[in-house]
């Protein structure tokens, strides 16, 4: 009898043994076969702050959607100063995942205060050194010449101002319009940028100029649709601003712009884009980044938006007539310097200069 308990135990025991063996091999299966057959499409939410065109970007939302429908995106539109002041004041509680379309100054500042994220996308390769963050915390997108621009109902690209130092002549007194400088990086660039031209050791010739050009300033519009708007009403006839806008309005709007290729050359700025430091949504904003950079992506938007990209290995034949006729003349420019600088000469622009060149 003492036998027949034990032999009895013994058997319980393995029994119990095997299920246990039995519910691992099966949680190791199910494990397995979640990895493989499981549901893994891409899902949750992806917020992006954007300096670019709305329709643009809506339209890059819509085919991203279609190829990652789960992913809900929601964007804010302002401008690059702005995207860098939120993402500052959210630094402790980041509400974006994304930042698209940011200045190459900015987003170096971005990146010195610990704002935005590393890592290594698989494009990185394709882009120049002096078009990215040598951490991966920032990529350039798209190159953007910073140019002359004007009303061609008024003015044709022989009649208008030829040069940079051609803007200072009185005859353009009251007929050059400006977007809001602090706001918009593209002109913060453009006015740094003359600066560096003048002489970047000392910022004294810079705002000189920058003074002569206000006496010939009209007026600083609130952002780009007042510009756009004042312009085509002929309220002034000259502006700067970046080239793929302008050819956007041109062939795509019936607004009456062109633009001057500035001479002596013009400032060419990276517009880049970055993934937010700590982003909520991590893993959806790489996936837009790298569906954003694809080969077919990058050639649609050089020919539906007038973009000139940074990846280096796109067929040249895949591009517009357009851009196969570009001429990027350019000046030296120090780009880690004027991010170190940009802030305090618009201060002292903002302060000293605006509106006193007629005084």
């Amino acid at each position: 009898m003492k036998k027949t308990r034990i032999f009895g135990f013994l058997l319980v025991l393995m029994l119990i043994v095997v299920a246990a063996c039995s519910s691992t091999n099966d949680q190791g299966s199910t494990k397995d076969a979640a990895k493989v057959d499981g549901n893994t499409s891409p899902s949750g939410k992806l917020v992006i702050y954007t300096g670019r065109d709305e329709e643009m970007v809506q339209g890059v939302i819509d085919q991203f959607n279609e190829k990652y429908p789960d992913i809900q995106v929601e964007f804010l539109t302002m401008g690059a100063q702005q995207i860098l002041e939120r993402l500052r004041g959210e630094k402790a509680n980041p509400q974006a995942d994304f930042w698209w379309g940011g200045t190459q100054s900015a987003l170096m500042v971005g990146a010195n205060e610990d704002l935005l994220h590393a890592w290594q996308p698989s494009f990185i390769d394709t882009i120049d050194a002096n078009y990215k963050d040598t951490e991966g915390r920032w990529f350039g997108e798209m190159l953007l010449p910073e140019v002359i621009m004007i009303n061609s109902d008024l003015l044709t690209k022989e009649t208008g101002p030829q040069d940079w130092d051609d803007l200072l002549d009185p005859k353009w007194q009251d007929q050059i319009l400006i977007r809001g400088v602090l706001a918009s990086g593209t002109m913060r660039t453009i006015y740094s940028s003359m600066i560096v031209r003048q002489g970047a050791d000392t910022p004294d010739k810079g705002y000189e100029w920058l003074l002569k050009l206000d006496a010939n300033t009209k007026e600083y519009t609130q952002d780009p649709n007042a510009l756009y708007l004042k312009l085509t009403r002929q309220e002034g006839s000259v502006s700067l601003w970046n080239l793929q806008d302008i050819l956007l309005k041109k062939y795509t709007t019936d607004y009456p712009f062109d633009y001057i290729y500035p001479k002596s050359g013009a400032p060419i700025l990276v517009d880049g884009v970055a993934v937010v430091n700590k982003a909520k949504n991590l893993e959806n904003a790489k996936l837009f980044v790298e569906f954003l950079f694809e080969k077919e992506m990058v050639t649609k938007l050089a020919n539906d938006y007038y973009q000139i990209p940074t990846r280096s290995d796109i067929d040249q034949a895949t591009m517009p007539e357009w851009y196969q006729e570009l001429d990027l003349k350019t000046f030296d420019i120090d780009w880690q310097l004027m991010s170190e600088k940009e802030a305090a000469w618009m201060e002292h622009w903002d302060t000293n200069i605006k509106g006193r060149g007629k005084k």
